[in-house]
């Protein structure tokens, strides 16, 4: 539970710091007011926005179809904040093995 804590602690400090040294704003992280915007968004919030993310594979007699739901332009750029390519999660589709 102390790693768990200091990762969710570690996200916040990152996102926040990066948004204060770019001077940037989020928005779009509340879902009721998507042009709230903040400076100090929390890790909760943040983990949030990646919740309607799913995984579909589809069997077919002779091939499995993989498909990701893709990210939406804040959730690239959150990433973009943690320093962590929209790429890597892009690939993901590809790398499950269903067998």
């Amino acid at each position: 539970m102390s790693i768990a804590l200091r990762v969710l602690t570690l996200l916040e400090y990152v996102v926040r710091n990066e948004l204060q040294s770019s001077g940037e704003i989020l928005l779009g992280l509340y879902e009721g007011n998507p042009r709230r915007q903040t400076t100090t968004p929390t890790t909760e919030r943040l983990l949030k926005t990646f919740g309607n993310i799913h995984l579909n594979i589809v069997e077919l007699a002779e091939e499995k179809i993989r498909h990701v739901t893709p990210l939406s332009a804040l959730q690239k750029h959150i990433l973009t904040l943690l320093s962590l390519s929209p790429e890597l999660y892009e690939k993901l589709e590809l790398s499950f093995d269903t067998s």
